[in-house]
């Protein structure tokens, strides 16, 4: 009787102490977000600071380097395309107010959609004082830059003392995981932003060139979904279709193989040639990772969801399946597996 109350004790303790570690990384999310997502930039960070630093770059200047195109990139975007986009919509609902239909329906849901954006006027106010949401966003921007920061110089160091408290011979398959899922977070990430980059880019031109009404704001949307697959081409297809009904027929039918046609050609030549397999899921995986992560934890996650789920299915190639993981191979974008490797 003692050994089965002593056995319910420290089973009772244990689940206990599972259910609490459960609640404090659940409250803990955000900032267990904020470090996953430090990581992932740092990883796709890392080949290019080291390709800079073969050409007697500090690895400091290459980060603050790194940083600077980025924030120019977003300046860019906040500040002058968003809102031109909301003026524009604004204005075509003020000259269409008294339309009804599926026009004033359609412009309303891109003023809804619009006015969720981050405007200046919320970060900084009039006076030029930093309002409560412009010290949040610049109080977690801080914790992602510096920490991404830190791991690129400190990440070496952090995967020696782990593999120093395993035996040694699982130290190598530790070793040649950590690396293999950095890999694949940078590859990810490289090929995701070049995509949306080269996505946006030419659907811009192609929507400008058809006469299609708000055509920057519906190709940089048509860019960003490119990380949801099939249903993120297909949003933006309908969306292209949809703002061109409002000018013509001839106008929506042109959009949407505007659409088709750059899907194609991103299908069958760039992807294979740019992305390849970086992160090796099925669009099933990607679907259902970013359906999760969007339920769970709200929309921000869904930027996080299919590096998430990279990182879930290496770990279970390496543990459940036995696949060795240096000899997988992933697509370096952008750079050397010299640089990348580094």
């Amino acid at each position: 009787m003692k050994d089965t109350a002593r056995r319910a004790f420290v089973a009772t303790i244990v689940i206990l102490a599972v259910v609490v570690a459960a609640l404090a990384l659940w409250k803990l999310k955000v900032l267990l977000a904020l470090l996953f997502l430090a990581f992932t930039i740092a990883a796709a960070m890392r080949p290019g600071v080291e390709a800079l630093r073969r050409w007697r770059i500090p690895r400091g200047a290459g980060v603050l380097l790194h940083y600077a195109v980025l924030f120019g990139l977003l300046g860019l975007l906040l500040w002058a395309v968003v809102p031109r986009a909301v003026n524009q919509v604004q204005k075509a609902i003020g000259d269409s107010k008294d339309e009804a239909g599926a026009k004033g329906e359609l412009l309303d849901w891109l003023n809804s959609r619009l006015e969720r954006l981050p405007r200046p006027e919320e970060i900084v106010d009039p006076a030029l004082e930093i309002t409560l949401v412009g010290v949040e966003i610049a109080v977690g921007l801080l914790f992602v830059l510096a920490t991404a920061a830190y791991w690129i110089f400190e990440r070496d160091d952090a995967v020696r003392f782990v593999t120093s408290l395993i035996p040694r011979p699982r130290r190598k398959l530790v070793r040649d995981t950590w690396n293999l899922i950095d890999l694949k977070l940078g590859a990810y990430v490289r090929g995701q932003a070049l995509l949306i980059t080269l996505v946006a880019t030419v659907l811009s031109v192609a929507f400008w060139a058809i006469g299609l009404p708000f055509w920057l704001l519906i190709a940089i949307f048509a860019g960003i979904v490119e990380i949801v697959p099939v249903i993120g081409p297909l949003a933006a297809g309908a969306l292209a279709v949809g703002v061109g009904l409002t000018q013509s027929i001839g106008v929506a039918i042109a959009a949407g193989l505007v659409v088709l046609i750059v899907r194609l050609l991103e299908d069958y030549l760039v992807i294979p040639r740019v992305l390849g397999e970086a992160v090796g899921l099925s669009p099933l995986v990607v679907l259902v990772s970013v359906a999760a992560a969007a339920l769970l934890f709200g929309e921000f996650a869904v930027l996080l969801a299919i590096p998430l789920a990279a990182v879930a299915a290496t770990l279970f190639d390496v543990i459940v399946r036995d696949i060795d993981p240096a000899g997988e191979e992933v697509p370096t974008v952008l750079f050397t597996a010299q640089d990348a490797e580094n």
